[in-house]
């Protein structure tokens, strides 16, 4: 692993990282915020992960998280979206390819070889953490936005021991009911929407996954919220499911970092309340 960037903000340390994937076959990057802390200490975890179009950098420069993490004593975490490089397949439209991981382990050729973004998230970054970074990997949390969102609501509902709490911010719900989402899958998966399902969270927790409790917000003036990420089918799904959800749609926010800027210390002491030793 070697250091890209290290500043000092709101009482603990803002990193940038890289390092040599195995899954991906990449340089990866990724962002880390470290509150001050008593030596020797371990803190909770809160991963973070970015939607469309997106690097580590976009919630690392407008997120304005600091505050409330060095507040409550956790570490945030930001990998990037999808390998990178001149050798990584890519497509042409933004929806798709480098920028547009999804979050799962591509199967399809030619994507199979670098899009392993499930096994670097679950697996090969948080070994990387725990051996460099003060972090008690006994509490952690996961978030995301849009087609993080996404991945922060399938990795959570998959691993229930790892995640003590799992929130979003307007998440992309059910991928196999939108284009964003049936264009990916298909792409890296291929035909057989049976193995689509364990990428989609309704449909998990449709299968039995469950979450002790969620919290998501939702601007709901949205210009993909009906078409894409559609709140709606989240929201009966949990309450078929009877898990616990706050689902709330915020008048007038839309897709940007304004508003999870403006919730996202919200989100933090959530999860901070959870992550408690």
């Amino acid at each position: 692993m070697e250091t890209v960037t290290t500043n000092r903000g709101h009482g603990g340390t803002q990193g940038v990282y890289t390092h040599q994937s195995a899954r991906t076959g990449t340089p990866m990057t990724f962002s880390v915020f470290v509150p001050d802390h008593a030596p020797g200490a371990k803190l909770p975890v809160l991963w973070y992960l970015s939607g469309l179009t997106c690097t580590h950098a976009n919630v690392t420069e407008k997120g304005e998280y600091r505050a409330a993490c060095a507040e409550h004593g956790v570490i945030f975490i930001a990998p990037d979206t999808s390998p990178r490089g001149d050798g990584v397949p890519d497509d042409e439209a933004y929806d798709f390819g480098k920028g547009a991981g999804f979050y799962v382990d591509a199967t399809e050729m030619p994507w199979a070889t670098n899009f392993q973004m499930r096994s670097y998230i679950e697996q090969e970054l948080p070994a990387l953490i725990a051996a460099h970074f003060p972090a008690d990997m006994t509490r952690q949390g996961i978030t995301g936005h849009s087609m993080g969102g996404h991945g922060a609501l399938t990795i959570g509902l998959r691993n229930p021991d790892r995640f003590r709490s799992v929130s979003a911010f307007a998440p992309i719900v059910s991928p196999l009911h939108c284009p964003w989402g049936e264009k990916a899958l298909r792409g890296y998966l291929g035909g057989d929407k049976a193995t689509w399902r364990e990428y989609d969270a309704c449909a998990l927790i449709e299968d039995g996954a469950r979450l002790p409790d969620l919290l998501v917000d939702q601007g709901d003036a949205d210009n993909f919220l009906h078409e894409q990420l559609k709140t709606g089918l989240l929201v009966m799904a949990c309450r078929k499911a009877g898990i616990p959800a706050t689902i709330r749609m915020q008048p007038g926010y839309d897709h940007s970092y304004y508003f999870i800027s403006t919730f996202i210390a919200d989100h933090v002491a959530w999860h901070a309340a959870r992550l408690k030793a």
